[in-house]
């Protein structure tokens, strides 16, 4: 994994935040996923950008939806599965040329807005929304992996909000090793934060049925039907084992808006209660 230095540096070190012990770096290991992209309506998608930092990344004339599920087996804060909804972004004054931002990540700021980020439990809500800005909130998640298939289902307030399936691929061996940004909005600021990951993968590209996205009639997931997502993915895969690193050093901007807003956003009111609890929720209901 090509970490910074000054991440490596910090190796056989600990941090304490907001009362919780972190080993440093941050890190994960032995942890599976699953990915998926989806093409959406390029206007629409913008219309759900905060501010104006960033930028629907552009395939053509259309936008991304990713969704990235982390079966998280070991760090610091215990075991927890982690159900990424965003939309793929760039960075900058205006919007980036299409695919150019694929090859020129750091020029482009390429990353994702993350939209919507529940988890198992309540610990790394208090982390990842108290420290990063991350939207995160406690759900009913689970994480299956099949021979043929991967799946994870994302309940909330006794309600169906998603769930993703993937279908597996012979070979599962092809390397990755990378960086990501991640870009969300909390207490009227854009938070970047970023991540370090590699493991092996089973992809496919423009398969037809290689993987499927079902969206329930929870209200908080309401905006992303308006997003004409294409029935069949960009591309998915699984990764039986990952390990990672999540970035300590985040970078914030505040908000902007022609207006004076009138509507006071999400701010540390919903993290200062929260505890280092790992217990989760039930596991969500099967689908009929």
């Amino acid at each position: 994994m090509s970490l910074p230095k000054r991440l490596k540096r910090q190796e056989g070190r600990y941090g304490l935040v907001d009362g919780i012990p972190f080993d440093l770096p941050v890190a994960s290991k032995d942890s599976p996923a699953l990915m998926a992209a989806y093409s959406i309506d390029y206007e629409k998608a913008r219309k759900l950008m905060p501010g104006r930092e960033v930028h629907p990344f552009r395939i053509w004339n259309k936008a991304v939806l990713l969704i990235t599920v982390i079966d998280y087996r070991v760090t610091t804060i215990g075991k927890y599965v982690e159900f990424s909804i965003g939309i793929g972004c760039t960075q900058g004054r205006k919007p980036a040329p299409p695919l150019l931002p694929l090859i020129f990540m750091k020029s482009f700021g390429t990353g994702q807005y993350v939209f919507d980020l529940p988890v198992s439990s309540e610990v790394s809500v208090k982390g990842g929304k108290g420290i990063w800005g991350m939207p995160k909130h406690q759900a009913n998640l689970n994480f299956l992996i099949g021979e043929k298939t991967v799946s994870s289902q994302y309940d909330l307030d006794g309600r169906f909000a998603m769930k993703i399936e993937v279908q597996r691929s012979k070979k599962e061996n092809f390397p990755v090793n990378m960086s990501g940004a991640n870009y969300c909005a909390f207490r009227g600021m854009l938070m970047k934060s970023y991540v370090y990951f590699k493991g092996k993968a089973g992809f496919c590209l423009f398969k037809k049925g290689s993987a499927k996205l079902t969206i329930g009639d929870h209200p908080r997931l309401k905006p992303l039907k308006d997003l004409d997502i294409s029935e069949n993915p960009l591309f998915s895969g699984f990764f039986p084992k990952t390990d990672g690193v999540l970035d300590d050093h985040f970078e914030n901007w505040f908000l902007d808006s022609a207006e004076l807003p009138t509507q006071i956003p999400e701010g540390l009111e919903s993290v200062v209660h929260l505890t280092q609890s790992q217990e989760w929720l039930e596991p969500p209901k099967p689908l009929d």
